[in-house]
């Protein structure tokens, strides 16, 4: 048996590549949707994709499920399990509690893991040349190393009333009935690594075992005592905000995302058309550069979207395609990133990527205008914002600030003041970057705080402490 995990750091998101080598045939679970990788394992293995599955509807990429399996001629499979509210919108075969898939010596059985959403199954991997017994399970968003799955999502993302609680009791029983009954042995392969807002506290570990998760996880004692309330309430306490964009791809993941195909090299575009479009207002660049460069200079009314490596978290954050139709140009330092780029966009489901340039010289530029701690105490902001989640702003913020985070602001604009100007901050300065120049580009006057919280409450400790000086 062959077994590869495909792992995005982007999105730490874990796909797996499973193939039988005696057939040279093999299933790929939770594809992503730039399926390159995939197919190059394939290839370097002699192997043809036979089949494509996946966990769940997923709400943090668009799922490469479609895709892959157009690629290929592969059979689909997917869940049918949830009830009619969580029926995919395609042509698949569905997967009931117990049902197998068969690649060669492999066999691949669906298990009904509901809580983090109603229809999600795991799934039990017996290499068959080697053992009768499963050896691995592909848990998706049920367990993971260290933690589970968020149970709240469809509050977050699908437009749910309460069904955390139900969610949070279905894992509950997931884990006692299913994951608990398993031998200590088998390994515990899980979707999503550290870095997901797929749960709050998940490990960096690429997989973990049943017994350990059993003798060491949070959730073991309430298990082994039966206290389900001690454990919805643990297991609903603290989760991470969820993202906004998160809500487009379930609807898109349920229905069945559109299939690309192959795709044409991004040709890089000359200044001069991109200044004519730019004064059209008939596209959106994109400055894929660091915050540190863009402050010292960006193109007018460009998003800011740090690439490649986090190119797609932070694009789903600054850019909504279900509003926002004007295709995209990307400033990137070669051809190569700007393919990257591109690559990372289409795992959110951003695909209207028309070309890229490497250089501001000829096109409208700005600085995007900042301010000191020194100065924020008698600048006269409308609203000070923090766009940091949730946990960092209770830990500690400026006073008087309004929590919004980075990944939720735009959908939240209802929530920002009408007139005056805004100034925002975040950590590091990077999510703040994204944030404000998504602002911008919606109309509001947004001014941003110079390197971040930690040098605001540096700056303010060191006046309280000279002030205490002063008066001793």
């Amino acid at each position: 048996m062959l077994l590869e995990r495909v792992y995005d750091h982007d999105l730490a998101q874990a796909g797996y590549f499973i193939g039988c080598q005696a057939r040279g045939e093999a299933i790929v679970v939770d594809a992503r949707r730039d399926i390159g990788d995939y197919l190059d394992l394939a290839r370097r293995n002699g192997m043809r994709i036979v089949a494509v599955t996946e966990t769940h509807i997923h709400a943090d990429y668009l799922s490469g499920t479609r895709e892959l399996a157009a690629a290929t001629g592969a059979a689909v499979y997917v869940s049918g399990e949830g009830g009619q509210d969580w029926q995919y919108g395609f042509d698949a075969e569905r997967l009931m509690d117990g049902d197998t898939v068969t690649i060669g010596n492999l066999t691949v059985r669906a298990r009904h893991t509901p809580g983090h959403t109603p229809e999600h199954l795991s799934f039990l991997v017996t290499d068959g040349a080697f053992s009768q017994d499963p050896g691995y399970m592909l848990s998706g968003d049920f367990v993971f190393a260290g933690d589970l799955g968020r149970p709240d999502l469809l509050d977050e993302a699908a437009d749910g009333v309460d069904t955390r609680f139900e969610g949070a009791r279905q894992l509950f029983t997931s884990l006692r009935e299913v994951f608990l009954n398993l031998p200590d042995h088998v390994q515990v392969l899980p979707g999503h690594g550290a870095g997901s807002a797929c749960g709050k506290a998940l490990g960096a570990l690429p997989g973990t075992t049943v017994g350990y998760e059993r003798l060491n996880a949070w959730w073991s004692p309430y298990l082994r005592e039966d206290d389900m309330a001690g454990f919805v309430a643990e297991l609903l306490d603290g989760q991470p905000d969820a993202h906004a964009y998160f809500a487009r791809m379930k609807r898109r993941n349920k229905e069945g995302p559109r299939v690309l195909g192959p795709l044409a090299e991004l040709p890089e575009l000359p200044a001069e058309e991109i200044g004519r479009s730019l004064d059209e207002d008939s596209v959106v660049l994109v400055d894929t550069r660091s915050h540190d460069e863009v402050h010292r200079g960006t193109v007018a009314r460009a998003l800011n979207i740090p690439g490649p490596d986090k190119a797609a978290t932070f694009g789903a954050w600054a850019h909504d395609p279900e509003t926002e139709t004007r295709p995209l140009v990307l400033l990137t330092p070669d051809g190569e990133t700007a393919q990257q780029v591109r690559d990372h966009l289409l795992r959110v489901g951003i695909d209207r990527v028309v070309g890229y340039t490497t250089a501001v010289e000829g096109l409208p530029t700005v600085v995007p205008p900042l301010v000191s701690p020194e100065e924020l105490d008698g600048f006269g902001a409308a609203l000070v914002l923090d766009v940091r989640n949730r946990g960092e702003h209770a830990q500690g913020h400026i006073p008087g600030s309004r929590q919004l985070s980075a990944g939720r602001v735009l959908w939240h604009l209802d929530e920002l003041p009408t007139g005056g100007t805004i100034v925002s901050y975040c950590q590091s300065g990077v999510r703040n970057s994204v944030a404000a120049a998504a602002l911008r580009r919606a109309g509001y006057d947004v001014v941003e705080l110079d390197r971040g919280y930690p040098d605001w409450a540096a700056w303010n400790q060191g006046r309280s402490t000279a002030a205490g000086a002063a008066t001793g």
